[in-house]
């Protein structure tokens, strides 16, 4: 499976962005797609993950209410629409996947077996 972010960019404080993650090669009907960021000089962290089925999404506290995660499975694509970005959303984004991850696990970095190449999100003040 592979991974294709896109859809970075530099934006203001209060504007919205889309970043998108495309997937090929083998998924599942399971498939799992997170979204990750890594500010500099900080741990990555976890934003917001989807199962493809649509069962299933989880937020990150700091971005409840501002971020929303969706996916197109025909075209195995999933969204990360962010609003109201703030200053502290600014770092490179990361997609990963994974076709066997249970939901309690989908904020853990570690469990995902596929990575993308990251985009960056800039969010001036």
């Amino acid at each position: 499976v592979q991974l294709q972010a896109s859809g970075g960019g530099l934006v203001q404080a209060g504007d919205s962005l889309r970043v998108s993650c495309a997937a090929s090669g083998r998924t599942s009907s399971r498939f799992v797609t997170g979204w990750f960021r890594q500010a500099p000089g900080k741990e990555r962290e976890f934003v917001a993950a989807i199962r493809w089925t649509g069962a299933s999404s989880l937020y990150a506290d700091s971005v409840k209410g501002r971020f929303t995660i969706s996916r197109d499975s025909a075209k195995k694509t999933v969204y990360l629409q962010m609003n109201n970005l703030k200053a502290e959303d600014t770092a490179v984004y990361y997609c990963a996947g994974d076709k066997t991850l249970i939901t309690s696990s989908m904020p853990d970095y570690r469990q995902y077996d596929y990575w993308g190449q990251g985009t960056l999100v800039t969010v001036s003040s």
